[in-house]
């Protein structure tokens, strides 16, 4: 119960006050932290003279040695903060909303939209190549909003949801494993020979762990778009999830970015271009509206916004039925 009401006020602050730069100055943002964890663990144990199955091996190790690491740390913390009484709870809520990202998310793909109008397709490549990691510089301007698009729908998943729901769950300690592993997923999650085998059990364990997470983000986009777009599209962006997520390579990211291209009928992914190699994948939604344009990442944004408000309004209803139950 405790946790509810702290992720309660974290996404209010969270919403409110997002994750302003200024506040990491003069210390470093945790993910940042996270990523440096990774970064050594990297560098450490991924030698180009390992054979496959010792990449794979040292990468299990790794990631293990890292979400214990992460586990314990959010175990002290939690400690303190109770040790440490109002202030304590305070801090919590602070940390929390630190690490969920709904304002700082909605900014950054905003920007993409302002900078398509005021500087162009040069703008656009420019803003979206912040938040993705395929080449920008392949993209027109159909392809930067897709790209847009399909990040605010895929991290609404793994940037608000999926942290919320470990936080909720585990406290702390699920929190800060959760963002450690997510990171690495970012990081050394990927099929180039250089990850393939070190990345393995990060990108598995990232799979397993954002598989409610992705499931519950789709439906909170339908509701969403129920809100602000009518009954019709929300029919169509539950229903666009349930038929086109399987099209997407990731097991989860299907279903965010499939819904929310039901919400807006517009055809997201398809063919794209990632450090020079073109990965073919079929359209989600490919009936929907192919040339798309700011207004459409404009829509998007309403919609995200609106499931954020559903996710956070069910978390009191959640509160008060364990208070009826138990």
């Amino acid at each position: 119960m405790y946790t509810l009401y702290v992720l309660f006020l974290a996404l209010l602050v969270d919403r409110a006050v997002g994750d302003p730069e200024s506040a990491w100055s003069h210390i470093p943002h945790p993910v940042v932290l996270f990523g440096k964890a990774v970064a050594f663990c990297e560098r450490q144990f991924n030698h180009k003279g390992l054979s496959e199955r010792d990449r794979r091996a040292y990468g299990i190790m790794a990631i293990l040695a890292l979400l214990i690491a992460s586990v314990m740390a959010g175990i002290l913390m939690s400690r303190l903060f109770v040790y440490a009484g109002f202030f304590g709870i305070v801090a919590e809520i602070i940390v929390v909303a630190v690490l969920l990202a709904q304002k700082s998310l909605a900014d950054h793909v905003s920007a993409v939209a302002g900078a398509l109008r005021k500087e162009g397709i040069v703008g656009g490549r420019k803003a979206v190549s912040m938040i993705v990691g395929r080449d920008s510089n392949t993209l027109d301007r159909a392809g930067v909003c897709r790209a847009a698009i399909e990040s605010l729908a895929e991290n609404f998943s793994d940037g608000v949801i999926a942290p919320a729901l470990f936080y909720a769950v585990f406290g702390l300690p699920g929190l800060f494993a959760y963002k450690m592993l997510n990171t690495a997923d970012s990081m050394i999650g990927h099929m180039t020979p250089r990850y393939r085998q070190f990345g393995w059990a990060s990108a598995k364990l990232d799979d397993l762990a954002n598989w409610p997470a992705a499931r519950l983000s789709a439906v909170m986009i339908a509701l969403g778009t129920w809100f602000r777009r009518g009954k019709p599209s929300a029919r169509q962006s539950i229903s666009v999830a349930l038929r086109d997520h399987g099209l997407h390579r990731s097991p989860n990211s299907g279903w965010p970015e499939s819904a929310m291209a039901g919400s807006l009928d517009v055809a997201l992914a398809g063919p794209r271009t990632y450090a020079g190699e073109e990965v073919m994948e079929p359209m989600q939604n490919s009936a929907g509206r192919k040339n798309i344009g700011p207004a459409d990442i404009d829509s998007a944004i309403e919609v995200f916004w609106a499931a954020c408000s559903t996710f956070t309004a069910l978390v009191p209803v959640v509160v008060l039925v364990l208070i009826l139950v138990f």
